[in-house]
């Protein structure tokens, strides 16, 4: 897929979710490693994203994981900063220290390189959180060039964001 049409569907994508928080009058911030702030400017391209996108946190460094969203830094140590602990970390700092009702975090190795045997490049941890529900965590892997997985992985958060409402029936 040519990233001019992967760009068009990430527009799409987060229009759909603009629809769903406002429809459910729900708050969203993000937090994001991997994908450096795309998520956010994907939400803030929808005209009247301020009445339902609140915050994002980029925190690409493990300190910025554990400054601003209270990531443990022996989560870190433990199962690494691509892992679901982490995301499920992140997802639950980035409720704590918004007014979001939603939350998604994303952490992954984009490549080329920084990869290993049991995560490969392409590797992306995915989580969200509502303030009155469970952490979903989710592990996928994304082939092709480092903008091509950031990408995919910018879709993924943002339909897991719609998959959550699905879910939960709110």
């Amino acid at each position: 897929m040519s990233l001019s049409l992967a760009h068009q569907n990430l527009y799409e994508l987060a229009a759909q979710v603009s629809v769903a928080l406002r429809t459910r009058n729900r708050i969203l911030a993000i937090a994001e490693s991997c994908t450096g702030g795309w998520i956010a400017k994907v939400v803030t391209d929808i005209p009247g994203s301020s009445g339902w996108f609140d915050r994002g946190f980029v925190t690409y460094s493990n300190a910025a994981k554990s400054d601003q969203l209270g990531v443990n830094a022996a989560t870190i140590a433990g199962h690494g900063a691509v892992s679901a602990e982490v995301v499920a970390e992140m997802a639950m700092g980035a409720l704590e220290r918004s007014r979001a009702d939603v939350t998604l975090a994303v952490s992954g190795i984009a490549g080329p390189d920084g990869g290993s045997p049991d995560k490969p490049v392409g590797t992306v941890y995915l989580a969200w959180a509502l303030r009155e529900g469970p952490i979903r965590t989710e592990r996928r892997h994304f082939a092709g060039t480092r903008d091509e997985v950031r990408s995919a992985s910018v879709a993924a958060a943002l339909q897991g964001v719609l998959d959550v409402f699905a879910l939960h029936h709110s």
